[in-house]
This record gives C-alpha cells, structure tokens and sequence, in this order.
C-alpha cells in the first residue's frame, strides 16, 4: 500500500513542477493573448487553468470531508464563491491565479505526505455537481483528480504551443531523477 500512496505522491511533486513550468511558459505571453478565445473547451488559457484550480479545490475539499488530515489543507485555498462551477473564473488577475495555484500545489503535496498509506483502500463519500450521492473507493478519486490535471494541461500545452510557446518535454517519466 505505500507504494500506492508513493505514486499519488509523485504525481503530486510532477503536478507542482510542471504547473510552475506550464505557468512560466503563459506568461511569455501578454493578458490579452492568454485570454483570448482559442477554441478550446474552455475558450483560452487563462480559463483552462481557472478550470483546473476549480477543479483542484473541488475535489480537495471532497478529500478533505473524508476526515483525514484536512487541517494539512488551508481552508482560505478550499473556499469556492457561492454557485460557483466549471466555467468559474475565480481569478482574472494573472498574478492571483499563480499565487493560488502555487499554493494549492504546495498544499496537495503536503496533504498528500500526512496521508496514511491504507489511504487509497477507504470509500470515498460524496455528493457529486449533480447532486447525485457517490461512493467509490478512494484511489479512484484520487487517479482522477491528477489524471484531470494531466488532461487540461495537456489542452493549455497545446494552445500553447499554438500561440509559439514551447512548454518542453510534459512526460511524466521524465521528471524521474
């Protein structure tokens, strides 16, 4: 089991390294071009990465209702405006948005850290977007969560690379040292 919660572990640490580097790479470009409509699911870049800090604290404050170690994660990074959803912008200001995903990053990989090792083995209990009650185990939620990461910041690479901004390699085994 604790190679398990290793891996999730991992995923964490390539989550807060390649973050840093996807957002180094946005900001070769200006506001205007970071948030300018590009056809993506989500519109533009600025957008995509709103999605996922949603989605991040989302799903962190899922985890954290399990009851285990939900002090690890600073409530002010968990707090959600009221009826906000997928689409919400909770940050127009650049600098805002990397500030706070830098520290959910911080955050998810000290979380992650205090977590014991039977930790993916437990139910995870929640009440989904739709109102709908799921139970699942919990290194399903937890797969998902980084796998959702992955999936979007793939999208802004490619709008990236779109716009002449080349993030570099993005393969996960390349961050094994």
């Amino acid at each position: 089991m604790d190679a398990l919660m290793d891996s999730y572990r991992f995923l964490a640490h390539y989550n807060t390294g390649f973050n840093a580097r996807l957002y180094d790479a946005c900001e070769q470009l200006d506001d205007a071009a970071r948030k300018a409509p590009r056809g993506a699911f989500f519109g533009s870049i600025h957008a995509t990465l709103n999605h996922l800090l949603w989605g991040d604290m989302m799903w962190l404050g899922r985890f954290a209702a399990q009851g285990e170690a939900p002090d690890v994660l600073p409530a002010d990074l968990l707090v959600l405006p009221a009826g906000a959803h997928h689409e919400t912008e909770l940050h127009a200001d650049w600098t805002a948005l990397r500030a706070h995903r830098a520290r959910l990053d911080a955050a998810i990989e000290a979380w992650l850290a205090a977590l014991p090792a039977d930790f993916p083995q437990r139910s995870m209990r929640y009440i989904n977007t739709k109102g709908v009650q799921r139970v699942h185990p919990m290194w399903q939620a937890l797969t998902h969560f980084f796998n959702h990461q992955t999936h979007h910041r793939g999208q802004v690479s490619t709008l990236l690379m779109q716009a002449g901004v080349d993030v570099g390699v993005t393969d996960l085994i390349a961050w094994v040292q």
